[in-house]
């Protein structure tokens, strides 16, 4: 695979240069780097669905790319493997936090990926103590978001500050709540095991115009599929704000 050209986007000098890594069971006394804010280093556009025909892609490139909304995140990535459920991703005694509460939303944001085992994650999504995550960018294997229906997952997700997932595939019901909600952007890779060459904390730039994974710390340039007609939901804030937004329903506030 090519090696990638850095994007104007990528500024190294916002990158630490000690660990930014601390174990589960040390993190009182862990200094954590100050990262800079995905929103800041962001770059996207509305995006299409991963069912959008072939011949339908260009269009769909061309509605992101003339939105004026982000199209590229960069940052540094968090990595998973296979069999992510939502369990892990926000255990089932946190679903009654309600997330168009300001408090609870961020709440939400602090608790994602809590589930995941300590022996297999010793890094934490969210350090202990904070409500966002320094991981801008979460890589996945196969079957993300598998397990009971929820929309507090991708609602989670968001909340903690990472928009995009990139997974081999995803289970059907969490990329459709991830439109719905319009929280993360779901992409799939187009070959399998990228999450194996990754490792947490890598810096990485995801472009959704371009289809593109970009690993700069490993140097290497990874092919996405495109995210289809599901990108503009996303891009306006998920189901109902997009329905609002192109007149599906009315925008009036009663």
């Amino acid at each position: 695979m090519a090696t990638a050209v850095t994007p104007k986007s990528v500024y190294s000098s916002h990158l630490p240069k000690t660990s930014i890594f601390t174990r589960r069971n040390s993190m009182s006394n862990a200094h954590i780097p100050t990262l800079p804010s995905p929103l800041k280093s962001l770059t996207l556009t509305p995006r299409r669905s991963l069912l959008t025909p072939l011949f339908a892609a260009a269009d769909a490139e061309a509605d992101l790319a003339s939105s004026g909304s982000i199209t590229t995140f960069h940052g540094f990535c968090y990595v998973v493997g296979n069999n992510i459920d939502t369990d892990q991703i926000i255990p089932a005694e946190h679903l009654t936090l309600v997330p168009s509460n300001p408090d609870e939303y961020r709440k939400l944001g602090s608790l994602a990926l809590v589930g995941l085992p300590t022996a297999s994650y010793p890094v934490p999504f969210v350090n202990p103590g904070e409500n966002s995550s320094r991981f801008s960018v979460i890589i996945g294997g196969d079957n993300f978001g598998c397990g009971s229906s929820r929309e507090h997952a991708p609602v989670a997700i968001g909340a903690s500050g990472a928009r995009v997932v990139v997974a081999e595939s995803y289970a059907r019901i969490f990329f459709r709540n991830c439109v719905a909600t319009g929280e993360v952007y779901p992409v799939e890779t187009e070959e399998v095991g990228i999450w194996k060459e990754c490792s947490t904390g890598d810096v990485v730039t995801v472009d959704l115009v371009g289809n593109r994974l970009i690993n700069h710390t490993k140097g290497k340039d990874y092919k996405l599929k495109p995210i289809g007609d599901a990108g503009p939901v996303i891009e306006a804030g998920g189901i109902f704000a997009y329905a609002r937004k192109t007149g599906m329903i009315s925008s009036t506030v009663a």
